[in-house]
């Protein structure tokens, strides 16, 4: 007699991200079609684009739910695997602006359109579950062993050398928002004139005061995406140092560095990107650039090229250090 010996086939993820990736999906689908039937638009951000385009978010929720469930209840298989991935980029690209929602909070205060901000959220935490779905059948074996964190370590060259060049990249863009603060004039443009500006734009209090006292809030803000790219990429970025209290040596929760990373890239790599080939074109003459807040066209792009190379740089940079993280931070398997 001979065993009847079966050929397993692909194992069923063994932890709560597709099941969380399966709710998510049924609301973000929810979400869309209340939306959509109350006319309520979801895209555009200022420049709100046709209501109609929140059935996009429909489908995108029920084909999420349906590639979810699947994984549930079949394991992951490739062509699952796959679909996890296109899904989880649409997602991402549905979440674009969110990291500027944030900023227009801490400026001012408010949002132009909080179901617009509400979906950006929505979006960018279901790219996050998304990518942990694909990712889950590595990160947990078959038969549920135990899994042990890796020894805190640091980034390949090539994303150091990455790392180097999105600081770089900030350095020309924060000099000259400092500059402004100080009370310097760049760009035909003085500190006063600035103040206006900001306080025309709905500035919150705190934000005009650090301007009037030469501390200019973006470059506090660039100080401290610098210092998130460099933790993402160094060991002590795994482990809080010892000033942390009562965490100090502890493990660094792997959301908490990579959710500000994933968003920070996902909005600011395309912008970045974007505005420079928009600037070359401006540059170059093809397109005309309203003047908006400054005299001149020309000042428009004195100001901008410093800007888009800092968001370019830095968000390519960060979006390289990020995958480095959640690569090195993986959870590999124990017998």
């Amino acid at each position: 007699m001979t065993d009847d010996v079966r050929t397993p086939g692909p194992s069923r993820p063994r932890h709560a991200a597709p099941a969380a990736a399966l709710l998510w999906a049924v609301a973000y689908a929810a979400f869309g079609l209340a939306a959509a039937l109350t006319g309520t638009p979801l895209f555009g951000g200022v420049r709100r684009l046709p209501a109609a385009l929140d059935w996009g978010v429909v489908a995108l929720g029920a084909l999420a739910a349906l590639v979810c469930g699947a994984v549930v209840r079949y394991g992951l298989r490739p062509l699952l695997r796959r679909l996890l991935r296109v899904l989880c980029g649409l997602a991402a690209a549905a979440a674009f602006g969110l990291l500027m929602d944030v900023i227009a909070l801490m400026l001012g205060g408010r949002v132009d359109s909080w179901a617009t901000t509400a979906h950006h959220a929505l979006a960018a935490a279901g790219a996050l579950l998304l990518a942990a779905t694909a990712r889950s059948h590595r990160d947990r074996p078959p038969g549920g062993a135990a899994t042990a964190p890796p020894p805190p370590s640091r980034a390949p060259a090539r994303v150091q050398r990455a790392a180097w060049a999105g600081t770089v990249a900030f350095l020309p863009y924060a000099a000259m928002k400092s500059y402004w603060a100080w009370g310097g004039t760049f760009a035909g443009t003085r500190k006063e004139e600035m103040l206006a500006v900001s306080a025309r734009n709905g500035a919150s209090d705190a934000w005009l005061t650090l301007q009037s006292w030469g501390v200019d809030a973006t470059a506090l803000l660039a100080a401290l995406g610098v210092f998130l790219l460099w933790g993402l990429i160094r060991p002590w970025g795994q482990v809080f140092p010892r000033w942390v209290p009562l965490l100090h040596g502890r493990r660094v929760p792997r959301w908490l560095p990579l959710t500000p990373a994933l968003l920070g890239a996902a909005t600011l790599a395309p912008y970045g990107v974007l505005g420079l080939a928009y600037c070359a074109l401006a540059t170059a003459g093809v397109v005309t650039v309203p003047s908006g807040d400054f005299d001149t066209p020309a000042d428009v792009l004195l100001v901008a090229w410093p800007g888009m190379i800092a968001f370019a740089g830095y968000g390519i940079a960060l979006a390289a250090a990020a995958r480095s993280y959640w690569l090195r931070t993986s959870p590999h398997h124990t017998a």
